[in-house]
């Protein structure tokens, strides 16, 4: 990858694939918590948004900051009575409804929000005019011109997926042998979980509203716990 601008740095190797890792740290963020957060405001704290909910001061300063990234919502900062912190409001009307998400001062404080804004802090005019990447060399070589560095990895995700195959099984025993040496038993390659027990009891309920037979507790843990959950196999 060529970083344009006057320095036009190449990146690759190490360099570029712990570039990749933070990036895709991110976007796995990103993705997770905008089932139940504005997925534009994640983004723009990723592109470099800050964030300061200690106080409804702070909190005001941010929401206009994250408005001018969010021309088509409306953002507020403002007192929640429930938590007994300021939260940032971001406000859309669709179909004639509004529609709101909150920021709050956990969030701002978690592990969560300081991955983007890392990822803010790597990335902020790390390309420049001109910056292209490629793939292959020789007559094989693909080149792209991006201007950021997540339109270089979305690039390069689709042309290695590209040249790839994908195969999925329900279970194990749909493999064949040679497949599931590879992706399972080989013991220089697999990985291994010990699970461990430490309440007994607290593990049989749990188990018991999961795989029991009553329909109920299952239905409300995962009406309660639906919009955390990420990686669900269905």
């Amino acid at each position: 990858m060529h970083t344009g601008g006057q320095a036009n740095t190449v990146l690759s190797g190490d360099t570029l694939a712990e570039l990749a890792r933070k990036h895709q740290l991110a976007q796995a963020v990103i993705a997770r918590l905008s089932n139940f957060m504005d997925v534009s405001a994640l983004r723009a704290i990723a592109d470099g948004v800050a964030l300061n909910l200690d106080t409804v001061a702070d909190a005001e300063i941010s929401a206009a900051a994250m408005q001018a990234h969010l021309p088509d919502a409306e953002v507020t900062g403002e007192f929640d009575a429930r938590t007994d912190k300021p939260i940032l409001r971001i406000s859309r009307r669709l179909h004639g409804n509004i529609k709101s998400s909150l920021l709050t001062q956990d969030f701002a404080h978690g592990a969560d929000y300081a991955a983007l804004s890392e990822a803010a802090k790597t990335f902020k005019g790390l390309l420049g005019a001109g910056a292209r990447v490629t793939r292959g060399e020789g007559e094989r070589q693909k080149e792209a011109r991006v201007a950021d560095f997540r339109q270089a990895v979305s690039w390069l995700i689709t042309q290695a997926e590209g040249a790839t195959s994908r195969q999925r099984y329900k279970g194990l025993g749909e493999m064949n042998p040679e497949q599931l040496w590879e992706t399972t038993m080989d013991p220089t390659v697999r990985t291994l979980l010990r699970v461990q027990i430490d309440d007994a009891i607290e593990a049989d309920r749990v188990f018991t509203m999961l795989m029991g037979d009553e329909v109920e507790p299952r239905r409300e843990f995962i009406e309660t716990n639906a919009l955390q959950a990420g990686n669900i196999d269905i």
